[in-house]
């Protein structure tokens, strides 16, 4: 019998019925482990509900209760993380030591919002004018709405959910319809940790749950991680809706290897930042830019580890790297392979000749060298394990490279000289810049985004960033008069 998977509304999981349903599958096996309920505007309309009747209550709970939740959860997530990355194995198909490294990186953001008290103080000016004091406060938005991609299934829900509770709003989350279990794991934790009935709801669904949270009126913010055509369409739909939205998209990530670079240690990160998590991470590097006279040792080099990679069942600890999400997604990234072997680039690895055991969704670690900015391979986000080597003739011509493309999400520049990683960091057009550091993701007391259009909106997720996002200022002017020299004055208020 085939597992139902059902939303959480209110502190538990939902019983009624569902008009649509879809498939959750098992990657490595490629069948069918459970049917996960689509939400229509009815469920919409009662996960906002219950939201907005549980903010009251959670606004009003001081912060030292809120972090108390806050630190319960953390401990029952570190107690139960090896379940949760077993729960996005069987759902994603990335192996456990990569879904382990994931929930590591989703515990730090908690850890972060547990210094809620510390991040939420406002700012105070005593007799700012005489007998004037003016402060400043942070409050909550209301109900918020978190939509987050299938590549991180409890990482990216845990950038948001925790700052959005530790500033005293309530959640709707809606996780991707095709990894959905780890979302209700995580609900799961946060009622056993005591967080009241209705501050997080989990909605299962695809465009139609989407637009319902994009034109409610009671949700008040949206964070989104995706693609960039769907972050584009998330917030220009939310902000017409009068939301404040951070829309995170896509990438083309670049890898610049300079001659004087330790081509082993460049070796190595290229192979590990392209192929890990099966290139479906919006962070994997997709292009190296190999700075003449690097290139053919550097290919030599990558291809050298590629025919090592391990590829299998992410459960069994041998493998190193695991499926596709979806059979549909494996076919569009092998129609990205067909594609760059029509346009001329030099097609070193075929992964498309995988053979594992089962009707999994399998394609093996690709390599294209003398990649040029013209082909699709080059152009759009594969998501996928293709990596393709561009040549470049000089540091300005790779720097150029890298500018001229329309995404900033992520780079990196592996150098063993400091004027040029300095140079690089300052000139470089990307959001996350990393030297010698192939996935420069930043930790949990910093913030997560890019520039161009890898991210829509002007905040970042998570860290000082996160706080800022789901909190508005409000600044008080107070004076308590003496009032024996109470009188009319019709003047403009001025300071004295």
């Amino acid at each position: 019998m085939t597992d139902r998977i059902s939303h959480w509304i209110d502190g538990k999981p939902f019983t009624g019925s569902a008009a649509r349903t879809g498939d959750v599958f098992d990657p490595a096996t490629g069948e069918v482990r459970a049917k996960v309920d689509f939400a229509g505007r009815a469920e919409v309309d009662q996960a906002v509900a219950a939201a907005a009747a549980a903010l009251p209550g959670w606004r009003a709970t001081s912060l030292a209760g809120r972090t108390r939740v806050l630190f319960a959860f953390r401990e029952l997530l570190s107690a139960r993380r090896h379940e949760l990355a077993k729960i996005v194995t069987a759902e994603h198909g990335k192996v456990e030591s990569d879904a382990g490294g994931e929930v590591a990186r989703a515990i730090e953001n908690v850890e972060y919002a547990c210094g809620a008290a510390q991040l939420l103080k406002g700012g105070f000016s005593e007799n700012a004018s005489t007998g004037v004091d003016v402060y400043s406060i942070a409050q909550p938005l209301g109900v918020v709405g978190v939509i987050s991609p299938f590549n991180f299934p409890a990482m990216v829900p845990l950038w948001f959910v925790p700052n959005a509770l530790a500033c005293g709003n309530t959640v709707v989350l809606k996780p991707s319809e095709k990894d959905p279990s780890a979302a209700l794991f995580i609900a799961e934790l946060f009622a056993e940790a005591g967080l009241p009935a209705g501050a997080l709801n989990v909605l299962h669904g695809d465009k139609e749950a989407v637009d319902g949270l994009l034109e409610h009126r009671d949700v008040k913010a949206i964070s989104f991680v995706g693609s960039t055509p769907i972050a584009r369409y998330v917030y220009e739909t939310g902000t017409r809706h009068g939301k404040r939205v951070q829309a995170l998209g896509g990438a083309k990530n670049h890898l610049v290897v300079l001659p004087d670079a330790d081509l082993d240690l460049a070796a190595d990160a290229a192979v590990s930042a392209g192929f890990g998590s099966a290139g479906e991470r919006c962070m994997a590097v997709s292009v190296v830019v190999a700075v003449d006279p690097a290139g053919d040792e550097l290919a030599a080099k990558i291809t050298e580890r590629m025919a090592r990679l391990r590829v299998g069942d992410g459960r069994d600890p041998e493998s190193e790297m695991g499926p596709l999400v979806t059979r549909a997604h494996q076919a569009r990234v092998k129609s990205y392979v067909d594609a760059g072997v029509e346009e001329g680039a030099t097609l070193v690895v075929d992964g498309r000749g995988l053979e594992v055991p089962g009707n999994g969704f399998w394609l093996g670690p690709t390599l294209f060298d003398h990649v040029r900015p013209e082909m699709s391979i080059y152009t759009d986000e594969i998501f996928g394990p293709v990596l393709s080597i561009a040549r470049a003739a000089s540091y300005d011509e790779a720097l150029a490279l890298i500018n001229a493309n329309p995404y900033g999400n992520g780079t990196a520049i592996f150098t063993g000289d400091g004027a040029s990683a300095r140079r690089f960091q300052n000139e470089v057009e990307v959001g996350m810049v990393g030297v010698n550091v192939p996935i420069p993701v930043p930790v949990g007391y910093y913030s997560f985004g890019g520039w161009k259009d890898s991210l829509f909106g002007d905040s970042h997720a998570y860290g000082p960033e996160g706080f800022h996002f789901y909190t508005r200022t409000k600044v008080v002017t107070s004076r308590w008069p003496d009032t024996s020299h109470a009188g009319v004055n019709l003047g403009f208020p001025g300071n004295s």
